[in-house]
């Protein structure tokens, strides 16, 4: 088995990446900026970061915030070329080259670092994750009325799932640009956010309102959904059960909902 490096090793993603790795029987180093021992600043780099990466074969790359990826993820690749990594995964988003929204442009930017690094490496993209978009709603709801984005879709993946994906990557041979991961269901943000106050047990009102700007013309369009690439198999209803307990689970047979 093989030395690993997750960076975001103790996040909604990373720290899944991280526990399959082992099970799996790799030696697993955890990249983090609080956890030893490699508690690293990848926007700062230096030494610490040199030493998490020696002796390492691969590293799947988890890390992200919202400033900073480009500068870490060039860090990182200086990095690992000089210590001889032989594989580097980084987990994208979908969409990323379609909605013209900051922290995208950022990760697309990311992507383009990987591919132009000289190391072996594979790209995968997701859609967003149902943890995400709970805490999304969580935060919409604190209003005694629920505002939405008017004409919305989304496409919520388990992270388990991803997490599974990117083992499965990490274990074999650099492949490039991978398909994407979408999950089971394409569903208006209207009845995702009602899904999730039927299981939360909180009545607010339901507003749909039209917004403006390139980025939401963008997730108006679809851009960050992959429809076709519908491989996912946890729904958001299932995610809620295990998430709040209780409620009814939505099984119905179609891939959508209007």
């Amino acid at each position: 088995m093989t030395t690993i490096l997750v960076t975001g090793g103790t996040g909604t993603l990373g720290r899944l990446v991280a526990e399959r790795l082992r099970a799996d029987g790799h030696e697993v180093r955890v990249l983090s900026r609080h956890t030893q021992p490699y508690a690293v600043d990848l926007r700062e780099g230096g030494g610490a970061l040199d030493a998490a990466v020696t002796g390492v074969d691969t590293i799947v790359h988890c890390a992200s915030a919202q400033k900073g990826d480009e500068q870490a993820a060039a860090n990182l690749i200086r990095a690992a070329r000089g210590a001889g990594v032989r594989h580097l995964v980084y987990i994208s988003i979908v969409g990323v080259d379609r909605v013209p929204l900051r922290y995208y442009k950022s990760k697309l930017a990311v992507e383009r670092l990987v591919e132009e690094s000289g190391l072996g490496w594979t790209v995968l993209r997701a859609t967003q994750f149902h943890d995400l978009l709970v805490m999304v709603l969580q935060g919409l709801s604190k209003l005694p009325v629920l505002f939405l984005p008017a004409g919305v879709r989304d496409q919520p993946v388990e992270v388990a799932e991803v997490a599974d994906r990117l083992v499965e990557l990490a274990a074999g041979a650099p492949a490039g640009r991978v398909e994407d991961l979408g999950g089971p269901e394409t569903r208006t943000f209207e009845s995702l956010a009602r899904a999730y106050l039927k299981a939360s047990g909180r009545r607010r009102a339901v507003v749909n309102v039209p917004l403006w700007g390139a980025a939401y013309r963008g997730f108006r369009s679809g851009g960050h959904l992959t429809p076709q690439r519908a491989v996912g198999k946890g729904t958001f209803e299932e995610y809620l059960v295990g998430r709040f307990g209780g409620g009814q689970v939505r099984t119905g047979s179609g891939r959508s909902q209007a």
